[in-house]
């Protein structure tokens, strides 16, 4: 016990722990990120502002066998006990992501808040009250940062052909996307029968491939996804999405994170199907904008990794509007000044312009969300709000949600961007939900 407490003394026990499960694999990695930000919330709450304000006395040392005493005693407030706080806090934090580190967690944490009753330095009062403050702070971490779903979004029934080998699968790499470099052999390794075809950018995609396959791979970003899922629905068969992008979001909906596991849809024939989003007669599988949006995009998923999600988004927001006059739009015939616009194929939570998730890729309507312009200190509100990630609670959002949305602009052309592709600009735009339904593995 006295070993157990002291290895936990100023988060080193976590912090080797967060190192374990940062190198065992991405979704580990994301559990230690959030396990350490909930104990660093904790740590702080509970050391620098309950202690001095609570100020109880630790136990009486001369109560204690020697065996069990510290070689040094602490002399801070005994309430409450700051490390059952950070063990708490590390542990909920990380399970959020990872629910199976609990079973180890759990049991780590509960004996590290004990310890400190064995060794006499709190109250249980203590490691009770420690405990409550870690669990609170990372709930309210969820509330800010909600946790990545590690289920699948839900797709419409859809059947697919089980490719042993991925014998009759054709798989278009674009070398020039983020982690694309490495695919041809990788899938090649995977799926030892598919044909691969590199895709030259200059030439028409439909010329480079073969006349008659049985589905259609990509590997590469989310807009290379979307040219090749149009080929797909032009040709009628299945889409298999390998993870080669820089975010992959249209495959990490399918829970598609690495190339194996898009090797393991394509071999056993696990398919559905999801909506197709179309911008002026364009593919987007994911999302869309117009206004400040493309630039806010761009510059947010290149902070996202650096400072953080809401940090990002709200620097990002800031660069987007800084100088700028709202925009005038027309929505559906109603009128709307507005700071930028977000579209999503299919609704987006949370709420607010730095959208993360899906839980259903064919529920058939479009995700217009859109910053107002219209309410007094409303930029600055933005800002602040997608700061601390509580947009969808403020009176800056507004919202539709239809199969069809017309935005015409009568503030002169805008930009517009569909799944990180940037066009325009335009005066007006049409977007729908297509008729037809695009057939994915999954």
């Amino acid at each position: 016990m006295r070993n157990l407490t002291l290895s936990a003394n100023h988060g080193k026990l976590w912090f080797a722990v967060a190192g374990v499960l940062a190198v065992s694999g991405k979704r580990h990695r994301r559990a230690a990120a959030r396990g350490l930000g909930s104990l660093a919330g904790a740590s702080l709450l509970s050391n620098s502002v309950i202690k001095p304000l609570v100020g109880r006395s630790r136990p009486p040392a001369d109560l204690l066998h020697p065996h069990r005493q510290l070689p040094r005693m602490p002399w801070t407030s005994s309430f409450p006990s700051g490390h059952s706080a950070s063990a708490a806090a590390f542990a909920v934090g990380a399970a959020m992501e990872r629910p199976r580190t609990a079973i180890a967690l759990a049991p780590l944490a509960a004996a590290v808040a004990y310890s400190r009753v064995y060794v006499g330095v709190h109250y249980r009062t203590d490691v009770v009250a420690g405990a409550a403050v870690g669990t609170a702070v990372a709930l309210a971490g969820h509330f800010l940062w909600p946790a990545t779903p590690l289920r699948a979004a839900e797709t419409a029934p859809g059947s697919a052909p089980a490719l042993t080998y991925g014998e009759g699968l054709v798989v278009v790499v674009n070398a020039q996307s983020g982690s694309a470099a490495d695919a041809p052999a990788a899938i090649a390794t995977a799926l030892p029968g598919a044909t691969i075809v590199q895709w030259d950018v200059d030439r028409p995609l439909a010329e480079q491939v073969p006349d008659r396959f049985r589905a259609l791979g990509v590997a590469g970003g989310d807009g290379t996804v979307a040219t090749v899922a149009q080929l797909a629905l032009d040709r009628g068969v299945p889409l298999a999405v390998f993870p080669a992008g820089t975010l992959n979001h249209f495959a990490r909906s399918l829970n598609l994170e690495t190339y194996a596991d898009t090797a393991r849809a394509v071999t056993t024939g696990t398919a559905g199907t999801v909506d197709v989003g179309r911008i002026d007669g364009r593919v987007f599988l994911n999302t869309a904008g117009l206004g400040g949006y493309p630039e806010m995009v761009r510059l947010r998923d290149r902070l996202e990794h650096r400072i953080g999600k809401w940090p990002a988004a709200a620097f990002a927001l800031y660069r987007a509007v800084k100088g700028r006059k709202p925009v005038d739009l027309v929505i559906n015939g109603q009128h709307r000044s507005v700071w930028a616009v977000f579209v999503g194929n299919g609704v987006y939570r949370p709420r607010g312009l730095s959208p993360a998730r899906r839980s259903d890729l064919a529920d058939g309507v479009l995700d217009l969300q859109y910053l107002r312009a219209d309410r007094r200190l409303g930029r600055t509100t933005a800002i602040i709000a997608s700061l601390f990630g509580t947009v969808e609670r403020s009176r800056v959002l507004g919202s539709v949600q239809a199969a069809r949305l017309e935005i015409a602009s009568a503030s002169g052309p805008l930009l517009t961007a569909h799944d990180g592709e940037v066009t325009g600009p335009v005066d007006s735009v049409v977007l729908e939900v297509d008729e037809q339904r695009l057939t994915v593995y999954r």
